[in-house]
């Protein structure tokens, strides 16, 4: 290992950060704020708030405020909130090649961890986000590589959130690294396609993984001891080149659509065949998609709740050739009872394709054939989905998906002020950055009430 991961993490300053990454943390906390802010009028999310309240005080060491939402709590409780918040709403920002997301974790750890410390200025959560994601998704990589069975982001994202707020909390470079053991031991071994194969609200881990994390760094922070942690330090060869190369700038995609990254390329396909043939979803017979062996275990051809319209496939992709879009009114519980997109999604054939499951790792791919009720067949290219670095949204659909997901919450206004925030909030001084936590973190219903009842009735469970 040329740099130790907890050298990296002690020492990074915000000069070393290239552009390429500032870039890339600029628009994933623009995009993680929108979709905390449409997640945080979900049922899942008003559990957690109603949970981190009941069980998390603020205690001694300080309070954070719960994301969207305002109220105070321990930094611990605020983690844990936020993050089942963001993963409320399968949107948020990700990682092909981990097989999961990092944001959903990292941003309400260390937005709470900025909360409670004050005086952060926006360079400072700048190099913090960059040591969080960059460790995150190379302790993700091990764990995929060494560990037979598929954890949830929730694992690895532990282990970066947990080297990212030592930092924050000025440990030692050993204090880190005893911080990583100790989020890499507790963080939660949850078995991802459990929650495929039976949807719950338990989703990716996350909301357990940043909690455990946050805890970790104060544990090593008092002397508690866990090194080593075995994704950093037992397979050198994923470190080698940390701090040359940034993963985050390799492997984080932006989801256009609120469902599991394995349907997008179904989705995508679907909608470019019914606009390259003119085709109406009255015309339609049935769907065949053809993608690899994950992606088939994602059924849900009636999905009766959020949860299970998040981990499926078949009905996605019919809400498309339906309704040409899957945004957040399709998220409202009476698309679920839609008979014509209901029709199709029972009408659709899920083909587990060798090929495409020796080709998907850090990529998704899938092909779609239309069956019209004339006979005729229309099967699109083998793809992968928008989003990816080889084919990015633009700064425009990224701006789009933000505000068609936080104006209703937020206002336009106070949406807005956040856009402007976050496309420059590593030049924030410590005052303009606390104004930047004053927006995410307060409480929407004394900003926007009448648009957040608004949007709470089109996200309801």
């Amino acid at each position: 290992m040329t740099r130790a991961f907890h050298d990296f993490a002690a020492t990074l300053g915000y000069a070393d950060i290239p552009e390429a990454a500032r870039a890339v943390l600029r628009r994933s906390f623009l995009d993680t704020m929108g979709v905390a802010a449409v997640a945080s009028t979900t049922q899942m999310a008003d559990i957690a708030r109603r949970t981190a309240i009941a069980l998390y005080g603020a205690g001694t060491q300080g309070a954070a405020r719960i994301l969207m939402d305002g109220t105070p709590v321990s930094p611990v409780g605020a983690a844990m909130a936020g993050a089942f918040t963001i993963d409320s709403v399968d949107a948020h920002d990700g990682s092909s090649p981990c097989k999961g997301h990092a944001g959903s974790a990292v941003f309400p750890s260390l937005l709470a961890l900025a909360d409670m410390k004050k005086g952060l200025d926006g360079a400072d959560f700048m190099t913090l986000l960059a040591i969080a994601y960059e460790v995150s998704y190379r302790a993700g990589l091990v764990q995929h590589a060494t560990c037979a069975d598929y954890h949830t982001s929730g694992a690895w994202t532990a282990v970066g959130v947990a080297t990212a707020v030592a930092r924050g909390l000025e440990c030692t470079g050993e204090e880190i690294r005893h911080a990583a053991g100790i989020g890499e031991y507790h963080g939660p071994r949850s078995q991802m396609m459990r929650c495929i194969d039976h949807p719950t609200m338990l989703r990716d881990g996350v909301g357990w993984g940043a909690p455990s994390g946050l805890t970790a760094a104060f544990l090593a922070k008092a002397g508690f001891t866990g090194a080593p942690a075995l994704t950093c330090e037992a397979a050198p060869a994923f470190w080698e080149d940390l701090g040359d190369k940034w993963r985050l700038v390799e492997d984080t995609h932006y989801k256009p659509y609120p469902c599991c990254r394995w349907a997008h390329p179904s989705m995508d396909a679907a909608a470019d065949l019914m606009q390259a043939h003119a085709l109406h979803h009255s015309q339609i017979a049935g769907v065949e998609i053809r993608t690899f062996h994950n992606a088939t275990r994602l059924a849900g051809y009636r999905p009766a709740t959020p949860d299970e319209f998040a981990y499926s496939i078949a009905f996605p992709v019919a809400a498309m050739i339906v309704r040409g879009q899957v945004g957040v009114p399709e998220l409202a519980e009476e698309t679920l009872r839609d008979p014509d997109v209901l029709r199709i999604s029972t009408a659709t054939q899920l083909i587990d394709d060798d090929h495409f499951t020796a080709i998907s790792q850090g990529k998704r791919w899938a092909e779609v054939t239309l069956v019209l009720k004339d006979g005729q067949r229309h099967t699109s290219a083998p793809r992968t989905p928008r989003g990816d670095r080889d084919m990015p949204l633009s700064d425009a659909e990224i701006s789009q998906k933000f505000h068609l997901f936080a104006d209703p919450v937020l206002g336009r206004h106070r949406s807005e002020e956040i856009e402007d925030h976050c496309g420059a909030f590593d030049s924030l001084s410590s005052a303009g950055f606390a104004r930047l936590l004053d927006l995410t973190l307060t409480n929407a219903d004394e900003q926007k009430p009448a648009a957040r009842r608004y949007a709470r009735n089109i996200v309801a469970s």
